[in-house]
């Protein structure tokens, strides 16, 4: 009898298993995600070196009626130094 339900244990097991494989295999087909869907992050380029950065985490200046963003105070020391001339 114990073998039994040891057997009955094992199968519900490798069942639950085998249903979240295709479950995740369908969901990949469809363009789905496990993690859930996550939100672009807007990315601006250094008009110095070409580096993509964040705007929350780039350094900034704001020249001619526009905000230009910096990876580094190198890049924005040159792009400071480029304009004046």
């Amino acid at each position: 009898m114990l073998r039994f339900i040891l057997l009955a244990i094992l199968f519900i097991i490798v069942a639950r298993l085998f249903w979240r494989l295709v479950d995740a295999v369908i969901d990949g087909a469809r363009g789905g995600s496990l993690r859930g869907p996550t939100s672009a992050v807007k990315l601006v380029r250094d008009p110095v070196c070409g580096t993509f950065v964040t705007p929350h985490a780039a350094l900034s200046v704001s020249a001619g009626g526009s905000t230009h963003y910096f990876c580094s105070e190198e890049c924005r020391g040159k792009f400071s130094v480029g304009s004046k001339q």
